[in-house]
């Protein structure tokens, strides 16, 4: 019974599955027309279900590639591993030796115009599919539109799974294995009973390694430098020929003289071993010499305010303002010295009583009778002598000197002058 109930409803599926299909035929063929999508070279260009949505307003961008491997059309393109688009086709390049794939994507979807795409794989086995990436740092160069193009440049693949077996199996057939066994035979032989010397070594290693690591800002920082550098030598390479250019003359020269600068330095060393010598020789005298002039320079160093004032006052007559300052009192006495031109008969000064007084000038310095008075002067120009002294002639001594203008209200009969 339940065999017979299936076998019966069987029998109903493929009727009613024929007549549905019959009537359609008939259709057709009634219509006089034929029912086939433009375009349409196979079930390849049937819509997958489940594809991306691309939204109303898609825009097409063209990628090349290296090599597309089984990228087949209408696989996905995605973005962050989402799905916003399709392959809508794969050519071969212009060069012959790369693929253009078109993808359309979805008009929401901004990308930037120096996005990357890199062809992937979904799982071990599973289907191709090519991701397109934005750069990490936004460079503000625009964005992908309708027909942009991203270059072979841009571009990538991952490794196939085919490939890692082909390079494991070029390792396991002869590749590499088998030299392990000489590698490891060699490394014994070469480090057999030197472990601590090798030890030692990896220690210094560790520890230059270390050193490194530490100043690796320094080194930056100079390889900085060196780059500067290079970039400024550059820029004056004209200036860097013309020294060196310049300088070949000078280098000859000192060739030349090589002899002579040698004599020189040996020269050099001899007087400085002369000199050091002498220098020890004559340590003790230089400091006692030191010492001794220390009382002098100390008691200069103490007149040096008066000096400068007494200068002003030195071989000046008559005298300045400064001279009124070391008066002490009211009254300046200056004394004149003279000396009669040779040939000038000399006249004795007259004196109280009306006698003649010595027949010599007197000096101001002292007492006694001038030669001059004895016999003609010598052909000696007049001279005078200022001096600047306190108090009366009585104090010069037993000459009387010559008298000056009497002054009325003047004080001594010295002459004095009142101040």
């Amino acid at each position: 019974m339940k065999r017979a109930t299936l076998s019966r409803g069987r029998v109903a599926g493929l009727t009613a599955g024929g007549l549905a299909a019959l009537g359609l035929a008939l259709a057709l063929t009634v219509g006089g027309v034929t029912v086939v999508p433009s375009g349409f070279d196979g079930i390849e260009d049937l819509p997958l279900p489940g594809g991306a949505d691309l939204g109303d307003h898609p825009y097409t961008v063209t990628a090349e590639l290296q090599d597309v491997l089984s990228l087949v059309p209408h696989a996905a393109v995605r973005v962050n591993d989402v799905a916003v688009g399709r392959i809508t086709g794969i050519e071969l390049g212009e060069d012959d030796w790369s693929a253009r794939v078109t993808m359309e994507i979805n008009g929401d979807v901004r990308l930037p115009a120096d996005a990357t795409a890199r062809l992937e794989q979904s799982s071990l086995l599973g289907e191709k599919y090519v991701q397109l990436v934005a750069p990490a740092k936004e460079t503000g160069t625009g964005r992908l539109t309708d027909g942009s193009v991203i270059p072979l440049a841009r571009t990538s693949r991952n490794t196939e799974v085919e490939e890692v077996f082909g390079a494991l199996s070029l390792l396991l057939n002869g590749g590499g294995v088998n030299q392990l066994k000489t590698i490891t035979r060699e490394l014994n032989a070469a480090l057999g009973g030197r472990e601590p010397e090798v030890r030692s070594m990896l220690k210094r290693v560790n520890t230059l390694v270390g050193d490194l690591d530490d100043h690796r800002g320094d080194i930056t920082d100079a390889l900085d430098a060196v780059n500067r550098l290079s970039s400024t030598l550059a820029t004056r390479k004209d200036d860097v020929g013309t020294v060196l250019t310049d300088l070949s003359p000078g280098l000859k020269t000192l060739e030349e003289q090589r002899g002579s600068l040698l004599t020189m330095l040996r020269s050099l060393d001899t007087l400085s071993g002369v000199a050091v010598s002498t220098i020890n020789a004559s340590k003790d005298d230089m400091i006692a010499d030191l010492k001794a002039v220390a009382p002098t320079l100390k008691a200069l160093a103490d007149a040096g305010t008066d000096l400068p004032d007494s200068l002003q006052v030195l071989l000046t007559y008559p005298f300045t303002d400064e001279v009124l300052r070391g008066v002490k009192g009211d009254y300046l006495n200056a004394y004149l010295s003279m000396v009669a031109v040779p040939g000038t008969e000399v006249i004795p000064p007259l004196v109280d009583g009306g006698t003649p007084g010595p027949t010599a000038s007197a000096t101001a310095q002292g007492g006694g009778s001038d030669p001059a008075a004895k016999k003609p002067a010598a052909k000696d120009p007049a001279a005078k002598k200022p001096t600047s002294r306190k108090g009366s002639p009585g104090e010069q001594g037993s000459a009387s000197p010559l008298p000056l203008p009497s002054v009325s209200g003047a004080g001594p009969a010295s002459g004095g002058d009142r101040g």
